[in-house]
């Protein structure tokens, strides 16, 4: 125990000591500009498996690379593949949350939840949240504590179990949620080191992380009856139960509303989707390379938006067009320092697609990675436990995998892994000890609530209790991994674990 305190104590240190995204982002792109320069004096090249030619590294510290440096940024920026996505589909989503209705969506689905299986539908509200970005974190966790407490058990009990689903879950959705074209997008620019016509379209994981969300519902629910609940034992706090606020006639008359307006969406799906000339199809009557899957992230902005409006108007949260576009920027807003880190992170990552060192680096890996003669489970077992030790010490998802596709997705598809197979691996590290993380920028809000029940917790108090479920989630999904990999079932739509298939 005292050894394993150690190691916590280690990782809260290495964690605090690291600089913000922007300030690693920028150093990296000047540590890129620097060793280009290296590489291309000591003439690193490689040849590529794919065209047969070589490839040198090119050299930015030089005044043609000052003069790429100075002309791109700009277009660096804007045509970085995730930030126009997340805009598009956050400013729907803004509308949804905005209204009430994601607020309404959860209360109801808590609160008419049978006592029995209150904990079971906690955890897949709280998974079923990552949807909406941020709302599981500041609305059903404390939520969840308040409901445990006035059914009579350890409102901390509660508490953890939203806490793993909302972030311990957060890759897992049976939606596609904002994370889905953010992570695509990023991978898409990787995959594009090797193959410059490469998409990863926002479903590529949507089958996985489908069965997912029920796999570490179940893991979350069994983690809690039989591990956490008996551990905390019967609550003996000074907080006493509260009332919690049902649905009003107007906020019932708004869910009306928005469940009209999904029915007819879902109409209209169906609609241009089964007939085999739907207009939702190509041309060729193709469904998986269809101008709706490749435009699922303006879907996801209608729908949201469309559901949202009916809400709103049918609750009366919404009462003119001035609501609208104050849903719309309040979303923007919550966007502003990611927008930072995107405008640093793309500079980063068109820097070292420019010097070509992703490449040389993925194809000298390949070849370490041939010669050790791992196979694919493994490999892909490996690289989740790379991925949730990282997390570990580096909260934000996007900012890991910014760093981390352009080395990983172009070595393993040298390797023959398709990039929609080492974005799902990557995603289940990423979202297992997010709640033992420090790092997380929700943590210390975590405590905050946590110390609401118990006034001496402190993050060891939450990082033991939350242990658990990390160890579970972590066993249970990659045995999920190890499952699609056997009967090499699709991740997503259109997606596939080998380039060859």
């Amino acid at each position: 125990m005292n050894f394993f305190n150690a190691f916590l104590r280690t990782i809260e240190r290495a964690g605090n000591a690291l600089p913000h995204p922007v300030s690693i982002f920028v150093i990296l792109a000047g540590l890129v500009i620097v060793l280009s320069a290296i590489g291309s004096w000591a003439e690193l090249s490689v040849v590529h498996p794919g065209t047969g030619k070589t490839i040198s590294v090119v050299n930015l510290l030089s005044v043609e690379g000052l003069h790429r440096v100075l002309t791109h940024t700009v277009t660096n920026f804007t045509g970085f593949a995730p930030l126009g996505t997340v805009l598009v589909a956050m400013i729907g989503i803004g509308i949804a949350e905005y209204s009430g209705l994601i607020s309404a969506l959860m209360r109801v689905l808590v609160l008419s939840a049978p006592k029995q299986m209150l904990t079971m539908v906690i955890v897949f509200a709280g998974v079923m949240s990552n949807v909406a970005s941020e709302i599981g974190y500041v609305l059903l966790i404390p939520l969840a504590a308040m409901i445990f407490l006035a059914a009579g058990r350890n409102p901390i009990a509660g508490l953890a179990a939203a806490f793993a689903g909302v972030s311990g879950g957060y890759s897992a959705n049976l939606l596609l949620g904002t994370v889905d074209p953010l992570l695509a997008g990023l991978s898409t620019e990787a995959a594009r080191i090797i193959d410059p016509t490469y998409v990863v379209n926002p479903a590529a994981n949507y089958y996985f992380m489908f069965v997912s969300t029920f796999v570490l519902t179940i893991a979350g629910t069994l983690v809690t009856e039989k591990i956490i609940v008996p551990r905390l034992g019967k609550y003996t706090g000074e907080e006493k139960p509260e009332e919690l606020q049902r649905l009003s006639a107007d906020e019932k008359r708004g869910l009306r509303y928005a469940l009209a307006t999904t029915i007819a969406l879902v109409a209209l799906i169906f609609a241009g989707l089964i007939p085999e000339n739907g207009f939702f199809r190509s041309p060729d009557g193709d469904i998986l390379h269809s101008p709706f899957m490749s435009g699922i992230v303006t879907f996801i902005f209608f729908s949201a938006l469309l559901t949202g409006l009916s809400y709103g108007i049918g609750a009366k949260t919404i009462r003119k067009d001035t609501d609208v576009m104050k849903g719309m920027g309040k979303s923007i807003e919550t966007l502003g320092s990611y927008i930072v880190i995107v405008f640093f992170a793309a500079q980063f990552v068109a820097y070292f697609n420019w010097t070509n060192l992703g490449l040389i680096l993925a194809v000298k890996g390949a070849e370490g990675l041939k010669m050790l003669g791992l196979g694919p489970i493994p490999l892909m077992i490996s690289f989740v436990l790379i991925s949730a030790t990282i997390n570990l010490m580096m909260g934000s998802a996007s900012a890991k995998w910014a760093l981390m596709a352009p080395v990983f997705i172009p070595m393993f598809m040298l390797l023959g892994y398709a990039p929609e197979f080492t974005q799902a691996a990557y995603r289940i590290g990423d979202s297992v000890t997010n709640i033992i993380s420090p790092t997380m920028s929700y943590f210390a809000y975590i405590i905050a609530l946590l110390q609401r029940y118990d006034k001496s917790a402190g993050m060891g108090t939450l990082i033991a209790t939350m242990l658990p479920y990390t160890i579970i989630f972590l066993i249970s999904w990659s045995v999920l991994l190890v499952i699609w990999m056997i009967f090499e079932l699709p991740f997503g739509p259109g997606s596939k674990l080998y380039l060859s298939q």
